[in-house]
Formats: C-alpha cells, structure tokens, sequence
C-alpha cells in the first residue's frame, strides 16, 4: 500500500497508513467499550429494578400494616363495649358503625371465653355461632398466641365455617385483670387482598405471593394464585409480625434484562465490526477523501444532536420555519398529527395559510419585531386549521435560530395543543350563568355564604379537629363566642324563595331578620354547623326551627354544601332550607296516635305480633318481646325467618308445618311450643292465632303469645312427684312381698319346729329340733337385718354427699378382697386414674364397688384364667362405671327379671345369697343413678353402673 505522506504526527501517519491493523485495533476497542457499557447499563438496571421492587413491596406492606392497624381500632373499640360485669353494651349499634366506617371489615365478634355469643352481622354468620375456639383444631393455637403474647393477633386466612377464607383478628380481653374473652373482627380474604394495593400494581412486571406457616401441620401455605415459579434470585419477600405472613413480590420479567444485555453485547460487537470495516475501507482512500469524511462526520453527528433533541423527543409540536417567507423547512411528528397534515404537504404550506385570519395580523407583527431585534422571543394564543377544516386552539412560543455571525437563520416554534383547555374554560363559563338561573329561579330557599372568616376564627380558638364533645361543651359555655361566629358568616347572595321563606323584600331585611331572630333551637343548631366544620366536614344535613319577620315558626329541612374548589377555605357554601313544617305536623299527630297504640300493645301481658302468611316473616312485634325472650324487636324484625330459626328445634317441624296447615284452612289456632331466648334459656309459649281475610284471601296473620314456662314447669315437677310416688308405690309392693314372702317361710319353719319337739317324747330328737330351731332363728334375724338395710336406703332422704377420690376407694375395695383375688388367681385391670374425682355418699360408694367386684370374684371361671376389667368414663354427661369378668356369666333369658332381686341366686355357690346386687340396685337407683348388665352362659359379665 503506497504511504501517505502528512505533516500529521508519526502515529497516526502509521495508523493511516496500516488500514487492516488499525481496523482491528478500532474493533477491539470499540468492542470493549460496547462491552463495558452494556455490563454496566445491565448491573445499574438490575440495581434500579431492585430498589423499585423494595419500594413496592415496602407500599404494599404499609397498606397492609395500616389495614391491620384500622381492624386493631375496629376491636379495641368493640373491647370497649364491655362494662366491669363482662357484658356488652349496645354491641349491635356500635357493631354497625364499625362495618360502616371500615370497608376491609365483614363482622365483628364478642368471643367470652372462647366461645363465640356475639357477631354481627348475625345474618350469613350463624354457623359460627356458639363455636369453642379453644376446642376447634383451626382455631385454638392461634388464639391460645394472642393470649400469650397478650395483644391483637390475626388468625388465618382460614375457611370459616360460614363459607369463605378470611383473616379473624383476635384482642384478648381481660376485665379487672382477668381473661374475659376476645374481641374479633373478620376480614375475607379478597377484602384483605384489595386494601394491600396489589391488585392495583402492574401484573405484567410484578406478581404477588402471600405464605403462612400452618400451626397444625408446621407447613408454609401459600394463599394467592402463582404462575410463576420461585427461584433463589427472582423474588424478595418481607414479614407481617401481627399475623406471621410472609409477603413476596416476584419478578414477572426476570430474564428481560439478561436478554437485553446479550443483545446490547451482540449489536455492540456488530458497530464495532461495521466501524473496523469502515475504518479499514477508508484508510484505503486518499488522505483528501480522509479529511472530507471526518468534516462530513462532524456535521452529521452536530445535525444528528440537534434534530434529535428538538425533534424526536418533544412532546409539543415543532416546526423550524423560513424567516423570510415562513415556510416550513422542518415539522416533527407530533405537529403533522395536531393538524392532520403530513411533513410533505406541510412543507408545500407556510403558516401563514393555516393560521385563523383574526390571530394572522398579531402573529405577523410579533414576527416583524422579532426579526427587526426588538423583541428576542415570543409567546401567543392563537388558532389554526387542520386539514379536516376544523379549527383548534394553540399556544405559540417562538424563538430565533441564529448562526455563528448571530443572524437570524430561521425560527424554532414550539406549539402546544389548548384546544381541551379553551373548550372547558368555555363550559365553565357557560355552567356559572346556567347555575346563576337556577340560583334566582329555583323553587327552593337557596343562599350562598362564605364561612371563610369562621373557619380562620376557629383555628384561632384552636377547636380545629378536636373531639365534637369538646367543641360542643365549649360553644355552649361561651355563648359570646358562637354568637361571634354567627356574625362572621357572609351571605354572598340569596334567591327569591328564601326572600319569601323569611318573609322579607331584601337580603338587607334578611339580614336584619336572622341576626334578631336567631331562637335556642336554631342556635344549638348553628353549634352542630360549627362542630361539622371543625371536623372537616363537606356536607350536612339537620333539621332546624328558624322564625320569620313575623315571628312565625318555621320547620325546615337545612342542606350545607362546600362548592368544588372551596374546600379548604369555605369561601363558597350553598344552603337549602325546604319548609317541612306541615310534614312535621302530620309526623306529629302520626308519632302520637302510634305512641297510644303502642302504650296499649305494651300493658298486655303477652307479645302482639303480626306476619305475612306464606314466610311468616313478621312485620310487628311488641316491646314485650325484649321482657320474656331478651330479643328487641329491632332484632326480630330486621331478619325475615328469625322466628322460624329460634324455634327450639324439637319443636320446629310440628310447630311451622300445624301453622302451614291451619293457615292453609283458614283456620284461628292455638298451640303450645317452646322458643330459645337470647341468653340461651327455652321459653315454653302459648301462641294464641287469629287469621286475617279479604277478599277470601288470607293476608296476615296476628297473635299473641304467651309465656307458659311457669305453668310447664308446674306440670314437669307434679308428673316427677307421681313418677317418684309410683315408683315409691312399685318398691313397696316389691318390699311387701318379699316381707310377706320371707317371714312367712321362716315363721312357718319354726312353728313346724316347735310343735315337733312338743310332739317328741326323744331327747336326742328333741336337741337335734332346738338346734334346727336355732338355725331357723339365726336366718330370721339375717333376713330381718338385711329387711331393715333396705328401709334405710329406701328412707334415707338427706343422704349426705362429698367429694371423694375414685381411685382411694378403688384400691381400698381391692385391699380388702385380696384373699380372695389371691385364691381365684384373678387378674385386676383398671384404667382409673388419680384426677378422678365423684360427688358421692362415701358408705354407698364402699358398699357398691364391694358387692359387685366381690360379686366378679366369686363367680369366676376356674377352668380359664379369671380376669376382672374396671374403667372409667363420660356417657351423655354421667360417670360411667363398667366392671367386666370373664367368670361362668349368666342366662339372661332365663333369670333376666330376677337378678337384682331380693334373696335371688343363680349359681350353686354355697357363700351365695342373693342379697348383695340387691341392696346395690337400691343404693345406685337412692343416688339417683342406675345399674344395667350384659351377660352371656360361660362369656362372662359386664356391669354398667351409672352414677
């Protein structure tokens, strides 16, 4: 290659001269720098994702933490309602305003120790009515952490047992330092999820994830769909404490960026290439064609700079326009779309041919001054048309372009679209004059006033959002200071109808009128006006007394609405007054014609109420309704079936089904059923019916009923005295027989004796009668012994009681048979533990545990190893005590009436006498108890006493 000779320095004569290595150098240059670049651009967007990936996480975890703070004022508020005795106070109410001032919250409940009496809404919610949470798997360890940690925790999300996942907050409560219960509130899930924010978050750059660890099962649970899959680098999570939730946010693009940064790479290596080849092909040439190319390069990259900025990335329309003739030399995009043309077309025009002839002649002169040196720059509002014809409204900034020599080449004009702004200014302008007649036109008392001055003197007087009982203390301690306050409110203008209202001509007489006339009523009233502005309020709604020039008075129903704008000054306030005063009077004659109604309904001793016929849904109930079952008739009114679902539920099929029938005959009836009251007691009714017909259709159905629970528990305890006097009567014909029975066996045995040995001339057989009649007299005495043993059960009414320990009497009863264990061999096996504890008379337990262990004992099996079970436990609420052999066991079929029978013994033991079981039935059934038993021929014995 022939060497260009320069007077340039030696290196770079060298670099023009070696074309192909100065391309490679060029390539692994630029390369490099490509290189470096793109890896840092990668890791700074990495760096910038990250940070905005913690601040969102950090949003939503506030929103959350707030959304949990607003529930935790929610239950402490609610924990408030109870008074020093543990009772709610106006749960409902307080219960409504606290669903209506927090969205996120769907019910609030009162939880006395554990067991959930109060929620409200009660309606969707009775499922979880009386629910143990102590006792339920769900719920009990997470309520059992928030009584340890002593403060508000959230349970969940879990499924409620009236449908649907929710979170429950849980705030021990404790009155006079002691544990009284929760109190809760329950937020669905999807609430919950909507107040965190998340579902307002760009999905496409970000997904959600929120996880718990399950107190049951010791497993992470996640609660919210994913379609992305966790990895160690595309997530960052944080912890909610109050709950133990984990929160993730997770990258939905998390590969974008790797992809990017190849690509950056690949492209940067493709411009290094393309400038090494171009470095290479341009070496080449001459040293002329050199220099040409770099002079040609500098101009293209200071015209690249400069259409770049102004052009590509404005937001504004821009034009460089001909100073001379005021064409168009450039246009970028964004002004060729603002007015429809494209950049061909428009370079054909110039502005003064799409500018609207009324602005041409300003526009024009501002051109002149600028281009004479007067002015540097300008700046107008004018019109152009598009190329549809129509006409739009824009604001011109217009500036010079000037060369090196400081002439004017062209002009910049910067071009912003205004026509929204002219439109809306418009409306405006026109709704001010629509709302000005209906002002003056309107039918209804209208006044505009500015409280500006009485909002600037209340924060003077420091009653800016301070608490409304305070305010309202205050305003009516100091009367100078509220009639202050009256005075500072302007009226700007009033219309004819208020004029009318106050019975005056002029806003002058008007004003006159209402300061003199200014009555207590309509003063504590203006105090409520007051108290809502300190409390920032925008509207209100009162009904007040005023008086007119006539000193007439006047109901009316007074409206307060801060116009748009005037918000935080109460410059402009708009105030409706409708005169009710004829509606009030009519309210009057109405409110007291139901008042004596109402008295009368109440001094009947019964609960008048009325319902529809098909649902029975009850449209009156009286107040007497809150005396005999604790319900308000608010209660019982507000849900359609509340009488059907407090029907006590033995009642209710036969109770709904005879109404149906007797309703479908159109039939009057009474009947008797019972009702549970709200604080859990059954209430026995006398439901006393009349049917109401027109037309010969039934429309409703009235009645009264009756408390009838006295009456029933009259009846209950004289059924219980006959069942105890004929049970009593049963044992005594029992007892008289067995008398009967038994003295006369053995006083028929001694006078057989005695007339024997009277008969008998043979001392031998005269000593062998008197030790026969010795004998016969021993049994006499043990069958009048054990005769006297049964009176005394059967007598004993005051039978003493006490606590005793089941296990002591257990293992003193064994002692006592432990000869008799050690000679059958027995195996005694027994589940009774030391914690067992009976209220019981001491002597009957001792007795009943002897008779019928020893009882297992003596008939046990010898051809098989004898074994004796005794456990214990619970049936229905009893004590259980089951004694169970495997001994020779008895023939049911045969002796099943006959086995606690006096003197009754089925076995051929010589010790048997028949008068143990017996004497034990007597003692269970004296207690109070029973004695049952199963038993199969060689199987065994199982004994099931009841206590």
């Amino acid at each position: 290659m022939t060497k260009i000779k320069t007077n340039w320095p030696r290196f770079i004569n060298w670099y023009l001269t070696h074309p192909k290595t100065s391309g490679l150098i060029v390539f692994i240059l630029l390369a490099a720098i490509f290189s470096y670049v793109s890896t840092k651009q990668y890791y700074a967007d990495i760096a910038i994702k990250k940070t905005e990936r913690i601040k969102t996480l950090e949003e939503v975890q506030e929103s959350i933490e707030q959304s949990l703070k607003n529930c935790y004022i929610s239950a402490l508020t609610l924990a408030l309602t109870i008074n020093d005795n543990g009772d709610p106070e106006h749960f409902e109410e307080i219960g409504q305003k606290l669903l209506q001032s927090n969205s996120e919250i769907s019910a609030v409940q009162l939880v006395p120790n554990g067991i959930i009496k109060f929620t409200y809404p009660s309606k969707g919610n009775e499922e979880a009515m009386n629910l143990n949470i102590f006792k339920a798997e769900h719920t009990k360890k997470e309520a059992l952490k928030s009584i340890h940690a002593q403060k508000m925790y959230f349970a969940g999300p879990l499924e409620l047992k009236q449908g649907d996942q929710a979170i429950v907050g849980r705030l021990p409560v404790y009155i006079k330092k002691k544990f009284w219960g929760f109190s809760a509130v329950i937020v669905k899930l999807d609430k919950f999820i909507a107040s965190s924010g998340i579902n307002q978050i760009d999905h496409s750059k970000y997904q959600f994830q929120l996880s718990k660890k399950n107190v049951n099962t010791g497993k992470k649970e996640y609660f919210l769909p994913q379609k992305i899959k966790l990895t160690d680098s595309n997530f960052l999570k944080s912890t909610i404490p109050d709950g133990n939730w984990e929160i993730y946010i997770i990258d939905a693009k998390e590969s974008h960026l790797l992809i990017s940064y190849i690509v950056n790479i690949i492209l940067g290596v493709l411009l290094a290439l393309t400038f090494a080849i171009l470095t290479f092909i341009l070496l080449k040439k001459p040293a002329q064609l050199h220099e040409i190319v770099k002079e040609q390069a500098a101009s293209l990259i200071e015209g690249e700079i400069k259409f770049k900025t102004i052009f590509d990335q404005a937001a504004v329309g821009i034009a460089n326009v001909n100073g001379k003739t005021g064409g168009f030399i450039e246009i970028n995009n964004y002004f060729c779309k603002m007015l429809g043309y494209s950049e061909i077309e428009l370079k054909l025009k110039n502005f003064q041919s799409i500018t609207h002839p009324d602005d041409l002649k300003e526009d024009l002169q501002n051109v002149k001054k600028m281009k004479n040196g007067v002015i540097n720059e300008y700046s107008m509002e004018k019109r152009y048309f598009t190329k549809q014809g129509k006409i739009i409204w824009v604001n011109l900034n217009v500036t010079p372009l000037l060369n090196h020599h400081n002439e004017q080449i062209s002009s910049i004009a910067i071009v912003e679209d205004i026509t929204l702004r002219k439109e809306t200014e418009a409306l405006i302008k026109k709704s001010e004059n629509h709302f000005k007649s209906l002002f003056e036109d309107s039918p209804l008392p209208l006044r505009e006033e500015d409280f500006s001055n009485v909002k600037l003197y209340l924060s003077k007087l420091n009653l800016m959002n301070k608490n409304s009982d305070y305010v309202e203390d205050y305003l009516l301690n100091n009367p100078k200071v509220t009639y202050k306050l009256h005075s500072l409110v302007e009226v700007v203008n009033v219309n004819k109808a208020y004029l009318n209202l106050y019975k005056v001509s002029t806003k002058e007489e008007l004003l006159n009128t209402q300061n003199s006339l200014l009555s207590p009523a309509s003063y504590f009233d203006f105090t409520q006006q007051v108290i809502a502005i300190t409390k920032n309020q925008e509207e209100i709604v009162l009904d007040t007394i005023i008086k007119n020039s006539e000193e007439q008075s006047r109901f009316i129903n007074l409206k307060w609405n801060v116009l748009r704008g005037y918000e935080k000054t109460l410059g402009r306030i708009i105030i409706s007054s409708e005169d009710i005063t004829e509606r009030k009077r009519a309210e009057k004659i109405i409110t007291t014609s139901q008042l004596k109604i109402e008295s009368l309904i109440n001094t009947i001793d019964g609960i008048v109420w009325e319902c529809t016929p098909n649902d029975f849904n009850f449209t009156f109930i009286s107040k007497k309704v809150e005396e005999i079952l604790g319900y308000t008739a608010e209660e019982w009114l507000s849900n359609p079936n509340f009488w059907k679902e407090h029907i006590y539920i033995d009642d209710k099929s036969s109770t709904i089904a005879f109404c149906v029938e007797k309703t479908a005959n159109k039939e009057d009836h009474d009947f008797e059923y019972r009702m549970i009251a709200k604080d859990g007691r059954i209430v026995w009714l006398r439901d006393i019916i009349s049917i109401i017909i027109e037309n010969g259709k039934v429309v409703s159905l009235r009645g009264i009923m009756i408390d009838i629970s006295k009456t029933k528990e009259v009846e209950k305890d004289l059924k219980k005295s006959f069942d105890l006097v004929n049970e009593q009567n049963k044992r005594l014909l029992n007892f008289s027989y067995i008398v009967s029975h038994n003295l006369r066996s053995h006083t028929s045995n001694i006078s057989s004796l005695t007339s024997l040995i009277e008969t008998s001339d043979d001392e031998d057989e005269k000593k062998e009668m008197v030790q026969l009649l010795k004998s016969v007299s021993n049994n006499l005495n043990d069958t009048l012994y054990n005769l006297n043993e049964v009176v005394n059960i059967q007598t004993n009414i005051g039978i003493v009681t006490e606590k005793l320990n089941l296990k002591n009497y257990l293992d003193t009863t064994l002692v006592l048979l432990a000869d008799q264990i050690k000679l059958k061999k027995v195996l005694v096996n027994t589940n009774i533990t030391n914690d067992i504890e009976l209220i019981y008379n001491p002597a009957y337990l001792e007795s009943i545990l002897h008779n019928v262990i020893s009882n297992a004992i003596r008939y046990s099996d010898t051809n098989k190893s004898a074994t004796v079970t005794i456990n214990y436990k619970l049936e229905n609420n009893k004590n259980l005590i089951e004694i169970t052999d495997n001994g020779i066991g008895i023939d049911l079929d045969r002796n099943g009436n006959k086995i606690f029978g006096m003197y009754k013994t089925f076995s051929n033991n010589t010790d048997s006498k028949g008068i143990g079981l017996f004497i034990t039935k007597n003692q269970i059934e004296a207690m109070g108890g029973t004695i049952t038993i199963e038993s199969k021929p060689d199987l065994g014995t199982k004994f099931k006493i009841y206590l």
